[in-house]
């Protein structure tokens, strides 16, 4: 019997100031992880990351939010993306990370950029790049979810909403205040249609409006409203709304007055009328303190007061406090990066910083999202009296192009279109046990496109250049991946400290805190004085204490690189293959190509990093995929164009690899994957392609023989079979492009299939 489990989801979150939300009930954090929704509890003692991905979505998921329609009603939770649709996923009355879809709210032509929902009402507001706010109601019956258009608005002037909020009023009545690519707030509020209507514009802000956040000043009935606006003009405003006796034009101001636009601190009182009263809204504050954009803004009623948290692009999330004496807003708490480790500013390319920040439900902690994909965790100490950061989660923020197991399968290699390496393993600790990232050994300048181990402690990765690079592990790396997972080292030569990537380089540099020399490794070794004299201020490198847990996006950023050993060239356009052979002493490549001249294989020895020539030719499209047999003795490779081949090893004893059977359109399609099955199977391989099929082949001394041919649902991407064989039984996965894994036990005998596994997404 064959059982699976998810052990471990690395997922790196969307770059979307809305793309998160914090349940306040079950404390779960939800965040847009490309078409996915990851499920994720900070706080879990266990720290065991991501749980579950929700899947559905055909593009980006932008906006989350979780919903809560009616207290004896299941909660939702509402996703939106760039597919034009909003979805509704229903939780599980018994495990609050289990979710299934219940609907999709479809009208939007465009990108949904922005939701927001009543806790308590079934309303839900929608804005999208198509310059329209839908209001949406929801129904309950029958265990059965239903969903009807109220309202469509047209933004006027035109501006593509980016942030929504909702509020409550006394009869009922509902104020949406909405703010994008223009810099003003347009207030909606019911009338006596029961439609909402435009009824004032809050004016100040002189960049795009990125989030919007309201929230009861007080716990008493009809309490004044706060509402905070985060901009890209690198500031926050708080504007007031309250209900007033009379008419707005008693309050001195006709709902649509004109504005003064030369007085940005203008507090004029802007008059909104509802079925049930009239309300104005006044500007109350203007909080300074960011140096670049202001993606989001969030309220927290922690003890019965009032607490703002910023996120902004200038990798800093602060707390803003009102003054008990003055009524003053400002800054009591500011966490993330000092400013001389920030870099550029987004006026001047960069797309670093923060993008999301959110409280806890307790108001207790606080999580971030960055540009690297990575959840930054801070829990208030109260006995120290400051902030202290916890465990995140992690993962590629783009697509993963390849993945790599060490030799003895304890940890994990991943490489990715966004340009990183990132090695994962498991942490135990007082007898549980986790995956988390360790490492993060390539941070580079090229998308990312293969990789393999070569021994125990060396990685050879290709991406969209025309090299190869090698890196080996360093002491910070052994020392933490021995203390935390237990893995030890196996490699007996002295190690450096960490890497560095001096500036305007692309090759990490080998580093160690003294003057004593390394060993000949055949690269560029420097020292502590060497090194720090010739770097910039925020790139110098301090040696963390030793960790008791995994890394933080901190240290994985600027301790764990690995040095770079090698180049390997003679390829004449990207990298699109790589492996290396089970002894470690062969690596074969290949790149991208249209002609003969290109599609060549090109073997390496690792003993002297030579290349041995000539290359080896058989393809006339691009080469995707290599693999050793488990003894070497064959290499195989298959391409776009349709064909896979397979080399053996010379037979005079010169260690060059010769074609022994090819065989054109084997597939209809391009072939994308190929794996070989254990020695005892004798030379059996699969192949799988974008036909939406795999076959099993038999690699023979008169030819090759087809054994069986199988369907998939989908082009085939990926396939691998288990070592060793269980009872007699081989264990394939097959991954298709869809997204599904599935994995097929098969008899070693006959090869037909005993059973079929789909691997869930939850």
């Amino acid at each position: 019997m064959v059982g699976f489990r998810t052990e471990y989801i690395a997922a790196g979150g969307n770059r979307h100031p809305a793309a998160a939300d914090w349940d306040a009930i079950t404390g779960v954090l939800a965040y847009g992880s490309d078409i996915n929704v990851a499920l994720w509890k900070p706080l879990d003692a266990g720290h065991e990351g991501v749980s579950a991905l929700l899947c559905g979505h055909a593009d980006t998921v932008n906006v989350v939010k979780f919903f809560y329609p009616a207290p004896d009603w299941p909660h939702l939770l509402l996703s939106g993306s760039t597919d034009h649709t909003v979805r509704l996923w229903q939780a599980d009355q018994s495990l609050h990370l289990l979710y299934h879809p219940v609907g999709v709210l479809e009208g939007h032509a465009a990108s949904i950029n922005c939701l927001d929902v009543i806790t308590g009402h079934q309303v839900v507001a929608s804005g999208a790049a198509d310059a329209t706010i839908k209001v949406w109601h929801l129904n309950f019956r029958e265990r059965q979810w239903s969903a009807s258009l109220l309202q469509t608005i047209q933004t006027s002037p035109r501006f593509l909403p980016l942030a929504l909020c909702c509020s409550v009023l006394t009869g009922n009545d509902l104020l949406l205040a909405a703010a994008g690519t223009k810099g003003s707030i347009y207030i909606y509020a019911s009338r006596s249609s029961g439609d909402l209507t435009h009824q004032a514009t809050l004016v100040g802000h002189e960049g795009w409006i990125r989030s919007l956040a309201i929230i009861p000043e007080t716990v008493q009935p009809n309490s004044d409203l706060l509402l905070a606006s985060a901009s890209q003009d690198k500031y926050i405003r708080l504007w007031r709304c309250r209900r007033v006796h009379g008419s707005a034009s008693e309050q001195g101001q006709q709902p649509n007055g004109s504005i003064d636009f030369d007085s940005l601190l203008s507090n004029k009182t802007h008059g909104v009328r509802t079925r049930s009263g009239s309300y104005c809204l006044t500007f109350e504050a203007l909080l300074l303190g960011h140096d670049d954009w202001i993606y989001t803004a969030s309220w927290q009623r922690i003890a019965g007061k009032l607490r703002l948290l910023s996120a902004s692009a200038d990798s800093s999330l602060s707390m803003w406090d009102s003054d008990a004496t003055s009524g003053l807003w400002i800054c009591t708490t500011r966490l993330g990066e000092i400013s001389a480790q920030k870099g550029s500013t987004t006026a001047t390319g960069s797309t670093g910083g923060f993008w999301i920040g959110l409280w806890s439900p307790d108001g207790q902690s606080v999580a971030c999202l960055g540009r690297t994909g990575s959840w930054r965790l801070w829990t208030y100490d109260s006995q120290q009296d400051r902030w202290l950061q916890s465990i995140g989660t992690s993962g590629h923020t783009k697509a993963i192009t390849d993945i790599a197991w060490a030799r003895d399968g304890s940890y994990l290699l991943s490489t990715s279109s966004d340009q990183t390496t990132r090695l994962h393993a498991k942490w135990i600790s007082s007898g549980a046990s986790s995956w988390h990232e360790f490492a993060r050994p390539q941070i580079h300048g090229y998308d990312l496109n293969c990789i393999d181990v070569v021994g125990e402690s060396q990685f050879v990765s290709g991406a969209d250049e025309k090299l190869l690079r090698v890196f080996y592990e360093p002491q910070s790396t052994a020392e933490l991946l021995s203390r935390l997972c237990g893995v030890k080292s196996a490699c007996e030569r002295a190690l450096p400290e960490a890497a560095v990537i001096p500036v305007l380089g692309l090759s990490n540099k080998a580093f160690r805190p003294s003057a004593e020399p390394l060993p000949d490794l055949g690269e560029q070794v420097l020292t502590d004085d060497a090194l720090q004299s010739t770097m910039p201020d925020h790139t110098r490198i301090d040696k963390p204490h030793e960790p008791h847990e995994p890394p933080t996006e901190d240290a994985l950023a600027r301790h764990t690189l690995w040095p770079e050993s090698e180049k390997l060239y003679g390829h004449g356009y990207e990298i699109s293959a790589v492996a290396v052979s089970h002894d470690g002493l062969v690596i074969a490549t290949a790149c991208k190509a249209s002609s003969l001249d290109h599609a060549v294989i090109r073997i390496f020895t690792t003993i002297d990093w030579r290349e041995l020539k000539p290359p080896l030719v058989a393809h006339s499209l691009t080469v995707t995929d290599l693999r050793f047999s488990d003894n070497d003795s064959y290499l195989l490779s298959t391409g776009r164009d349709r064909q896979w081949s397979t080399f053996g090893k010379d037979s005079d004893g010169s260690g060059l690899f010769v074609l022994k059977a090819k065989y054109p359109r084997a597939h209809s399609r391009m072939i994308l994957s190929a794996c070989w099955a254990p020695v005892e199977m004798g030379e059996v391989f699969v192949t799988g392609g974008r036909d939406k099929a795999y076959k099993i082949w038999n690699l023979q001394k008169t030819g090759s023989e087809l054994l069986d041919t199988f369907h998939a649902p989908g082009p085939v991407t990926a396939v691998d079979i288990l070592r060793p064989l269980i009872q007699a039984t081989l264990v394939l996965a097959v991954a298709t492009e869809n997204g599904e894994v599935s994995v097929v036990v098969l008899e070693k005998e006959t090869l037909k299939i005993k059973s079929s596994h789909r691997l869930e997404d939850q």
